[in-house]
């Protein structure tokens, strides 16, 4: 029998939807405030004092980075009473710093939990990704295919014409190629400047119009795109990218011995995982955080894995 309490998703759900509120409801008072900083900070320490307070035995597998960089929430920190499950944590206090600093769209605060060992420690290095959503066999696209390959394959699965597949990339100059090649097949490119998790939700989201995520972004911030895609439904395919031998040596640090593996989702998240995000600026999933005479509303998404349940709270907070 297991030394640890069972993990209980159930049970820590609304206590995890409760973490991911209080950092955005923090970083809120920063939104246009043109401090990416002193946003960042706000989120990480309401997150780390919600998380406190929750009956888990929790470790920090994706956080803000290494100890001597992070001063809070870095990964291999130790929070939660002490008293319940082992569990893991992959975080992003404030996914969208620059967003929020600029008051543009989509930033989030971002939290998923599972048993102990069941997320990919991912490294602090690029990841390259490629994610669609549900309702498609296994593998109809795949990292081995080209970019103007993978649109062609989803629009012959969906059963529609190229022109009515929209693509997700984050807009930054090492995408100008695969931007290129993609618009010469006649599909629609949606461009955003950061957020490369909501990016990923938005291919398992059929308001947002968006079929599929492309491009590179942090390895961490691939965990937990997974994590939510495992709640939502949806493929994604994930492969490290290493610039240089420090980065092999991070990865190597984090247990990964085959540096060419691509993962799939079910590898990046291993076993069930609650994942909660809460809106802090308006998106085309949430809606940011409002502002009332006395009060703050926030708007969150709370999902588990296991029952593939999706659970949409609005959380109006006095002020006073």
């Amino acid at each position: 029998m297991s030394d640890h309490p069972e993990f209980m998703d159930r049970m820590l759900s609304l206590g995890l939807a409760r973490v991911s509120e209080a950092a955005a409801l923090a970083s809120a008072k920063l939104i246009g405030r043109g401090n990416e900083k002193a946003a960042d900070q706000a989120a990480v320490d309401a997150m780390r004092n919600q998380l406190n307070k929750l009956d888990i035995n929790g470790v920090v597998v994706i956080g803000e980075g290494e100890r001597d960089e992070a001063p809070m929430l870095y990964i291999g920190e130790e929070v939660g009473t002490g008293t319940g499950p082992a569990v893991d944590i992959a975080l992003d206090p404030l996914e969208g710093t620059t967003l929020t600093a600029k008051d543009m769209p989509n930033a989030l605060a971002v939290i998923a939990m599972g048993p102990r060992g069941g997320m990919l420690h991912a490294p602090d290095v690029y990841m390259e990704k490629l994610a669609i959503g549900p309702g498609y066999r296994t593998g109809v696209v795949t990292l081995d295919m080209s970019p103007a390959d993978r649109v062609s394959a989803l629009a012959a699965a969906k059963g529609c014409s190229i022109e009515d597949i929209t693509v997700c990339v984050l807009e930054r100059p090492r995408h100008e190629a695969m931007i290129e090649e993609i618009r010469t097949t006649g599909a629609a490119i949606r461009l955003i400047t950061d957020g490369d998790v909501a990016g990923v939700m938005h291919c398992a989201e059929p308001d947002t119009g968006i079929d599929m995520y492309m491009g590179s972004g942090g390895a961490p911030e691939g965990v937990l795109a997974a994590a939510a895609l495992k709640c939502m439904g949806g493929q994604m395919f994930g492969k490290l990218l290493f610039r240089n031998d420090d980065e092999k040596a991070r990865a190597k640090k984090a247990g990964i011995t085959n540096l060419n593996r691509v993962y799939t989702r079910d590898d990046l998240v291993t076993g069930d995982v609650i994942f909660a995000a809460t809106g802090v600026t308006d998106g085309s999933i949430l809606s940011g955080i409002k502002r009332e005479v006395g009060y703050l509303t926030a708007d969150t998404i709370l999902m588990r894995s296991k029952t593939g349940s999706v659970r949409r709270m609005t959380y109006r907070n006095p002020t006073s």
